[in-house]
């Protein structure tokens, strides 16, 4: 079995904590519990359960990283040694999908053959006519190749919240 480290980064208030919760716990909370620095949480992964081509077992190391702005000094610090990030975006707030590219930028400085998937969380608070319009408003992020892709996530609900870490196993299985 093999282990990677990854890191939740994004704002604060985007979701990190609860997906990490609904993935490792199968719980969800609508209280919010503001993480201080870094809190980690570890699962391991059985990719025979999301495949029947792949077979394998990957722990996860997942590190939740504090979203506040003031915290960015100390952000590289913790990146370190991360295999992938998943960056967090709030589609009920704009202001957290446009700062999607500082994120990525922040994370490839200090792993710049990190693994990145895109979570636009909190689904469930949105129509999808405003999804629609929020994701063509979005910056373009074709220029990262580090990206694998990019899902519509509710830690609420629950909607491709697996995926986003299985997707990453995978891809940890097979470089």
């Amino acid at each position: 079995m093999i282990s990677k480290k990854i890191c939740l980064v994004g704002d604060f208030g985007v979701g990190k904590t609860s997906l990490i919760r609904r993935f490792v716990d199968r719980q969800f909370s609508d209280k919010y519990l503001s993480t201080v620095g870094v809190k980690i949480s570890r699962k391991t992964v059985d990719l025979a359960e999301t495949s029947s081509e792949t077979t394998g077992f990957v722990q996860l190391l997942i590190w939740d990283i504090e979203g506040h702005t003031k915290f960015k000094a100390i952000a590289p610090s913790y990146l370190q040694g991360a295999s992938g990030v998943v960056i967090v975006a709030d589609v009920s707030r704009q202001e957290t999908v446009e700062r999607l590219p500082e994120h990525i930028d922040l994370f490839l400085s200090v792993n710049p053959k990190g693994c990145i998937v895109i979570a636009l969380n909190k689904i469930d608070l949105i129509d999808s006519t405003e999804l629609e319009h929020l994701i063509k408003l979005a910056p373009n992020l074709k220029q990262y190749d580090q990206i694998l892709s990019r899902h519509q996530t509710s830690a609420k609900t629950g909607d491709h919240v697996d995926t986003i870490f299985y997707e990453l196993s995978q891809k940890f299985i097979y470089s």
